[in-house]
């Protein structure tokens, strides 16, 4: 009888676990590419209707908020002087070829999911940045990641840090500062898998993709990265063959075991590479679309179990890739696999849609507004709808599927580049100096 109570306790134990586990939303998109399955998110909001809280944001930061239980993290880096500010879209003139002189505070915080009260702030560093930054960049683009025992944290030129869940500090790993291509910053966020931590630095001196151990910081292997800058995050790839660390880079793809041994490769991508990869159907669909480049912005959708190089060889894909297309990608937000198709929003405004399993075009070039040119956060679906966040601080929902069809527009009125966490009905949204919890 003992036996039994202790066997149901264990698989009640282990259910609650798992249920726990779709309802956290630990990294950058979460851990589902964006698509939200279990609870069914607000249609319409503003500044007012459909707000639960608001919660001020010192300083500046694009980094992306990430929640385990009753907790949201955050980053943001202070200037004790004046901020230029950013202007929306894609320009030229927004290089700066000197670092600021003020001294800067980088910080996490940690807020109340039910309240967005603060329960902790720490200061992780205060000095004088090392490298410049686009203005349109930061110091905090960098989104967190948590584990449910500890949050990781990495800024740019900076260093790696860790904590537990109340705040305190476990460790912090130093990296020296690198200097990027037309001095725009970093913005590469690190991923995680069992014990490693994992980091890409791209840059124009010594590129590396780096693994700490999560309970100590310690390194675990560096290699060279062969390439120059680049802003992709990472991606795990759990596929039906194995586990996978993919780095889009724009010389090559290449996916690595989690002992830092070289799988596959793929390439060439376009000259500067953002998006980061999303998997569905036990496809990896990788692509980028650097707007300076019209002949190579790819699109790729490859199949699991490759070896070796895999680059498409006279247009003809392959064994390992299910489609593919030399233009179509975007440069900024990470594409989304939904249903059967799959979805590319581009940095000025429109959409393309493509069968998932055969890459066939169903609708390009749909714009969603004609006053809606600057898009850099990655959109999210539920519930049979497409969510667009523009850097103006609307949201455009859009019926999912073979056709285009505007369901509604939601402003905030306030700059927008930070991708949202969308869980458990609610939509945690970043704005330049805010942090809204959108529910009903």
């Amino acid at each position: 009888m003992c036996t039994k109570i202790h066997l149901v306790l264990l698989f009640s134990h282990i259910f609650t676990l798992q249920t726990f586990a779709q309802v956290n939303w630990p990294q950058f998109r979460g851990e589902s590419c964006g698509v939200v399955k279990d609870e069914v998110l607000p249609l319409t909001w503003d500044t007012k209707e459909n707000v639960l809280w608001t919660a001020d944001i010192p300083g500046r930061g694009w980094s992306c908020p990430i929640v385990w239980g009753d907790k949201i993290y955050l980053t943001t880096v202070a200037s004790e002087g004046q901020v230029e500010e950013a202007k929306k879209g894609l320009y030229l003139g927004g290089n700066r070829n000197k670092p600021s002189t003020d001294t800067h505070h980088w910080i996490v915080y940690c807020f109340d999911w039910d309240s967005g009260e603060i329960l902790w702030q720490k200061t992780v560093h205060i000095g004088k940045p090392a490298e410049p930054v686009h203005i349109k960049n930061t110091y905090a683009s960098e989104t967190p990641v948590t584990d449910g025992e500890r949050v990781y944290v990495y800024f740019g030129n900076l260093g790696a840090f860790c904590f537990d869940l109340d705040g305190n500090e476990l460790w912090r790993a130093k990296l020296d500062p690198v200097k990027m291509r037309h001095d725009w910053g970093t913005a590469a966020s690190p991923v995680l898998h069992e014990n490693k931590l994992f980091i890409v630095n791209d840059n124009e001196e010594d590129s590396y993709l780096l693994a700490l151990n999560t309970k100590t910081g310690e390194e675990v292997f560096r290699i060279d990265h062969h390439e120059k800058s680049n802003w992709a995050t990472p991606y795990i790839w759990q596929n039906s063959k194995r586990t996978e660390l993919v780095t889009c880079g724009t010389n090559k793809v290449r996916s690595y075991d989690l002992e830092g041994n070289l799988l596959w490769e793929l390439g060439p991508m376009s000259s500067i590479v953002i998006p980061t990869p999303v998997e569905h159907n036990d496809l990896l669909y990788i692509c980028s679309g650097f707007v300076g480049d019209l002949k190579n912005r790819p699109i790729y959708a490859v199949r699991p179990g490759a070896t070796g190089d895999i680059s498409p060889d006279d247009n003809i894909p392959g064994e390992y890739i299910a489609w593919f297309h030399k233009t179509g990608g975007p440069y900024n937000p990470s594409p989304i696999a939904y249903g059967d198709y799959f979805y590319v929003l581009f940095d000025r405004g429109t959409v393309n849609c493509f069968e998932s399993l055969s890459g066939k075009l169903v609708y390009e070039k749909q714009r969603l507004a004609d006053d809606a040119k600057a898009f850099t956060a990655s959109p999210w679906a539920n519930d049979g709808k497409l969510f667009f966040l523009s850097e103006d601080g609307d949201t455009f929902v859009v019926q999912a599927g073979p056709e285009f069809k505007i369901l509604g527009r939601n402003p905030l009125n306030e700059m927008c580049m930070a991708t949202p966490a969308t869980l458990r009905g609610r939509i945690i949204i970043r704005t330049l100096t805010k942090l809204y919890s959108i529910g009903e």
